[in-house]
């Protein structure tokens, strides 16, 4: 069974990872409602690294599962999910634990995805604020805010956005 502890130990390594990572998000999240960019661009480079450090787990993931599938006879390279592998363990326990760990890991991950999804409404959000100010302060006004008889108009084209476009 050493393939299947080293496949344990691996989904172990990458639940334990992907909550360091759900840490990185909360302070992102943060930091978005903040609008402190720097501090934003610093945590968006450990996310990158974060990214990065996920390679070799994945590789020794497949290589587990590989060592595994060899154990139990099956020669060929099956690309197969948690739940279709526990199907090959017999011994209850070992089922119990591959299982535990993989509702841990998907625990994780689903936390991982609702938090990214909100830091990501708040980005846009932001840039939508953004863009709204600065139609505010480089747009011409539609109307001028007091009435104005017609005739009174002398070929004025109205107040220009605090920001001359044109420059």
């Amino acid at each position: 069974m050493a393939a299947l502890d080293r496949l344990i130990a691996v989904l172990q390594q990458m639940e334990q990872s992907h909550r360091e990572m759900l840490a990185l998000s909360e302070i992102k999240r943060q930091v978005i409602v903040k609008n402190d960019v720097d501090q934003l661009i610093a945590v968006m480079n450990k996310e990158s690294k974060f990214m990065k450090q996920q390679e070799p787990l994945e590789s020794e993931r497949l290589s587990a599962v590989h060592e595994l599938l060899q154990e139990r006879g099956i020669k060929s390279m099956l690309n197969l999910n948690i739940t279709e592998i526990s199907k090959l363990i017999f011994d209850p326990a070992d089922k119990q634990r591959l299982l535990e760990v993989q509702k841990k890991l998907a625990g994780t991950l689903q936390e991982l995805k609702e938090i990214n999804q909100l830091n990501q409404k708040l980005i846009e959000q932001s840039l939508m604020f953004i863009d709204l100010s600065m139609d505010i302060f480089a747009s011409r006004p539609e109307q001028d805010a007091t009435y104005q008889h017609p005739a009174d108009k002398n070929g004025n084209p109205g107040r220009i956005g605090l920001f001359d476009t044109r420059a």
